[in-house]
């Protein structure tokens, strides 16, 4: 067949939209290899995030765009999970490329299950990931992932992490019993916190999930002065007085230099567990106004519906207890927009090598 340069491939496929990444599939960066054969031509996409079936759906589009235009190609699309830069004068972490912090101004926004919930679904889509649990005052996630014991040692000196529904977690409720409480001052917190991350067997992690305390208080400066730091992830609901703190998280990370990677809208609508009914009981379109006005993505708008909190307080979460629900759905569309964000945003920065591969077979 007649040669077909890359440019030109690359002008067919402009008109393929990724709708996680938010932009056609070039721009994005994720044509790789135009390969030239006797009868057709091979194409290879590689998505900077785990996609799960995406993949094979955009394998398929492309391969169509490229007929439509009279090119017969083979078209491969294979996943990459990169290391992005952090914090100046900081290194990434050994064993974890990528920490995502996920925070909120004000707590009872749906944060941790939003946390718990993005972790699965990024397990889900074919990435090695962990959850971490900040929160020393207030530990959630011991019961959210449904484990209560203590973690094993293997020299006395570090901590294995507790795998639970195929992702590895850390909390300071895993050492403690469920009921005591931490009365500990700002320096203790954030020396648990450091011993949390660095004591922890980490094994080959592509996103570590931070589930952050409500505010910007002690924890929050830690985090972003001491751990790498890839991204954030900000948590509010649609109403006025979570937004008004939702900016104060944004606009903290932004000071110490952590990119925020987008907004999660939770308990947009309400699902009535009789009817079915939807209604936005919190008011609409607060997330995406403060998305549009600090000029960031909006990840995701997550319902809210008494099964999703009924899951987590069983210990089994949405993303893993019911994975073709509604409200899974949301959660994997929104870890995946995360992801993507987290890519576009160190390909800006140009800092990243490969580390590993995610095929479907």
């Amino acid at each position: 067949m007649p040669e077909i340069s890359y440019d030109y491939v690359a002008q067919v496929l402009g008109g393929v939209q990724d709708p996680y990444a938010r932009t056609d599939i070039v721009a994005a960066g994720w044509l790789r290899e135009v390969t030239p054969g006797e009868e057709d031509i091979a194409v290879t996409l590689v998505l900077g995030y785990p996609a799960g079936e995406w993949a094979a759906e955009l394998e398929k589009l492309a391969q169509e765009k490229l007929a439509e235009n009279g090119i017969e190609a083979r078209v491969t699309v294979r996943s990459e999970v990169l290391s992005y830069a952090v914090q100046r004068n900081l290194a990434p972490h050994e064993g974890i490329r990528n920490i995502i912090a996920v925070a909120s101004g004000k707590g009872g926004v749906g944060k941790s299950t939003t946390a718990v919930n993005l972790a699965l679904a990024l397990s889900a889509d074919g990435a090695r990931v962990g959850l971490l649990d900040a929160d020393i005052y207030g530990p959630s996630q011991p019961r959210m992932v449904g484990h209560h014991g203590k973690p094993d040692s293997t020299d006395g000196k570090t901590m294995q992490p507790v795998v639970r529904h195929g992702i590895q977690t850390m909390s300071v409720g895993y050492l403690i019993d469920e009921e005591t409480p931490m009365i500990w001052r700002g320096p203790m917190v954030t020396q648990a916190l450091d011993q949390l991350l660095t004591h922890t067997q980490w094994q080959d992690l592509d996103y570590l999930i931070v589930d952050l305390p409500p505010g910007t208080g002690d924890i929050q400066l830690t985090l972003s002065q001491k751990i790498p730091v890839s991204g954030a992830v900000i948590v509010t609901t649609p109403q006025d007085i979570a937004l008004l703190d939702a900016r104060k998280g944004l606009r903290m990370f932004e000071k110490v230099e952590v990119p925020v990677l987008g907004i999660v809208e939770n308990m947009s609508t309400h699902i009535c567990s009789n009817c079915g009914h939807e209604e936005a009981i919190f008011g609409s379109g607060g997330g995406a106004a403060m998305a549009a006005q600090y000029g960031v993505a909006l990840l995701g708008q997550l319902p809210l519906d008494i099964s999703i909190r009924e899951q987590t307080d069983s210990g089994e979460p949405t993303v893993v207890s019911h994975p073709d629900s509604p409200a899974a759905k949301a959660y994997l569309e929104m870890a995946r927009a995360t992801a993507a964000h987290l890519a576009l945003a160190g390909a800006r920065s140009g800092v990243g090598f490969p580390e590993i591969e995610i095929v479907d077979d």
